[in-house]
């Protein structure tokens, strides 16, 4: 079945695959788009960007983040007090970052999927764990 015929109400597979984990991401937790993708084992990074572009706005968008830990741009105030409330960990602004707007800590913050419920349970390679690219 192809996307134009689907009902306007129904989402495709893949992006109500991506939904899904953003919504099981912790408060004060993140994923990047790259964590994402290779949970679901399929796609990449811009392919789970695409969906959250798309259809983000029903889930905790703020909680799949890019893998420099940079505030979504044109969304960053909004972000910003998302992660302020759920106590994220942020690193302060450099002086030369536009806007002396502060990166979320990656090295803190990054989700691996571990203690899901639902009946998940697989959770990312070691590797990826704590490292600050995704």
């Amino acid at each position: 079945m192809s996307e134009q015929s689907l009902p306007a109400d129904a989402l495709p597979e893949y992006a109500e695959r991506v939904l899904d984990v953003a919504e099981q991401i912790p408060p004060g937790r993140v994923m990047t788009y790259g964590d994402v993708a290779e949970w679901l084992e399929e796609g990449g990074p811009r392919q789970v960007g695409r969906v959250m572009a798309l259809y983000g706005g029903a889930v905790p968008w703020w909680r799949v983040v890019r893998a420099d830990g940079a505030l979504l741009p044109g969304h960053e105030l909004r972000a910003l007090e998302n992660y302020r409330a759920e106590g994220t960990p942020l690193k302060a602004a450099s002086r030369a970052s536009e806007g002396h707007v502060p990166r979320i800590d990656m090295k803190q913050a990054r989700w691996d999927g571990g203690d899901r419920t639902e009946g998940h349970t697989r959770q990312l390679p070691a590797s990826h764990r704590h490292e600050g690219d995704g």
